[in-house]
C-alpha cells in the first residue's frame, strides 16, 4: 500500500464518481437502509481485526468501515431539502469532542481520569436533557448482552437490581467469558433462552428506574 496525503479527500472523490452520473449503476441506488448489513458486516470485521488481527487487517478493515461512513454521507447529501455531507458530519463531531474536553479545549480543571470522566458525563447529560429517560437513545437493536452493559452505564445509582445468590467470582475478561458460556448451557439444557431471559431482566430494570412501565426507550433513536 502507498501513502497518499491526498487519501481521504481521493475516498470522497471515488465515492462522488461511484454514485454520480455514468457511475456504478448499483452503488447509485443503495439507500441508508439497504447497506445495514454491510455497515454491520464490516463493524463486525473491525472488531475482530482489532482483537485478533494482524496491523494491516486492522488497517484494511478501518478503510471499510470509513467507505459505509462516506458512502452514508454521499446518500445523504443527495436529500433534496435535508441534506448534509461528510464535511458537516466531521463538523458536528468536532464540535461535540471539543465541547466534551473543556480541560483540553477551554477552561476545564479536570485532571484524573476519573475527573476527566465524570465531567464527559455531565457535559453529556447537559447535552440531553430533553431526553425523557436516561435510557433514550440506546439502540433497540442491540443484543441483550450489549443492552444490558449500556444500561447498567446509564442507570448509576438509579439502577435496582434484584436480590440474588452471591455473584461468581472472576477477574479477567476469559474467565468471565467462561462463566457466561456456562449459563448458556445450563439455559439451554432447561430449554431456557439466555437471550430472552436477560432482555426481559434489563426491561425491569429500564422501568424501575424510569419509574412507571411503558414503552421500551430508544427502539427506533441512536445515541
Amino acid at each position: 500500500m502507498t501513502n497518499s496525503p491526498r487519501g481521504l479527500s481521493a475516498l470522497i472523490d471515488t465515492m462522488a464518481t461511484l454514485r454520480g452520473p455514468g457511475g456504478c449503476p448499483w452503488d447509485a441506488e443503495q439507500t441508508h437502509e439497504s447497506l445495514v448489513p454491510y455497515l454491520l458486516e464490516e463493524t463486525f470485521e473491525l472488531i475482530e481485526a482489532l482483537e485478533s488481527g494482524s496491523r494491516a487487517d486492522i488497517r484494511e478493515e478501518l478503510g471499510d468501515v470509513l467507505y459505509q461512513v462516506l458512502f452514508h454521507a454521499d446518500i445523504a447529501s443527495s436529500v433534496v431539502g435535508d441534506s448534509f455531507t461528510v464535511q458537516d458530519v466531521a463538523s458536528d463531531v468536532d464540535a461535540k469532542m471539543r465541547e466534551r474536553h473543556p480541560h483540553v479545549f477551554g477552561e476545564g480543571d479536570a485532571i484524573t481520569v476519573d475527573e476527566v470522566k465524570q465531567r464527559w458525563q455531565e457535559i453529556k447529560a447537559e447535552q440531553k436533557k430533553h431526553r425523557a429517560s436516561p435510557f433514550e437513545g440506546i439502540p433497540g437493536k442491540l443484543s441483550a448482552l450489549a443492552r444490558a452493559h449500556s444500561v447498567m452505564r446509564r442507570a448509576g445509582e438509579e439502577v435496582v437490581v434484584p436480590a440474588s445468590p452471591p455473584a461468581p467470582s472472576f477477574s479477567t475478561e476469559r474467565e468471565l467469558g467462561v462463566l457466561l458460556l456456562q449459563i448458556v448451557c445450563t439455559a439451554a439444557d432447561q430449554d431456557l433462552d439466555a437471550e430472552r431471559a436477560l432482555r426481559l431482566a434489563v426491561r425491569d430494570i429500564e422501568k424501575n428506574a424510569r419509574g412507571h412501565s411503558g414503552e421500551r426507550p430508544g427502539e427506533t433513536t441512536t445515541a
